[in-house]
């Protein structure tokens, strides 16, 4: 009993990892200038033709003595007013990690005056775009070589033969 549910805790696990999976994307604020004023780094050219999906991360790089993270609302961005955050991103570390887990705008800005020299960042977060549609099967054609269930299949029987032919030398 005990091998029958090892194979099958083996089977499962095997199929899991063959399933793919939709990833977030990490963006390098500033890219290797990070989040500083020193570069003269235009964050707002930064952004432009990025696109930010729910679920991506802003990793801020930043000398942690000097400047900060917030984020405010649209007004307060416009003005550098760094007053009223709607929330501090920093950790103290000079390295924090924003998730952008809302699809809108999120404007980001650096308080003690640093606004004012370009640290600051508004991005929009739109959800992922729907995949592509087959291409409709033409009236006549030959059947494909191979169909999308087949894409996960073929791996699962490999590892159900391989956990199979385990079982048997076990056994």
């Amino acid at each position: 009993m005990k091998r029958v549910l090892l194979l099958l805790v083996f089977v499962a696990f095997a199929f899991i990892v063959m399933v793919p999976e939709a990833s977030a994307k990490r963006w390098l604020v500033g890219d290797n200038m990070g989040w500083s004023s020193s570069y003269g780094v235009n964050y707002t050219n930064w952004a432009k033709g990025k696109h930010f999906y729910n679920g991506d991360w802003l990793f801020f790089v930043y000398d942690r003595n000097q400047m900060n993270v917030l984020e405010v609302n649209k007004t307060d961005y416009e003005k550098c007013n760094s007053d009223h955050p709607l929330h501090n991103w920093t950790t103290g570390a000079g390295r924090d990690v924003v998730p952008l887990n809302v699809t809108r705008n999120y404007y980001f800005i650096s308080g003690k005056g640093f606004c004012f020299g370009g640290m600051k960042l508004a991005v929009h977060v739109e959800n992922l775009p729907p995949p592509p549609k087959a291409s409709p099967e033409v009236a006549g054609a030959p059947p494909a070589l191979y169909s999308r269930s087949q894409v996960v299949l073929l791996p699962v029987v490999f590892a159900v033969g391989a956990a199979w032919d385990t079982f048997i030398h076990l056994w």
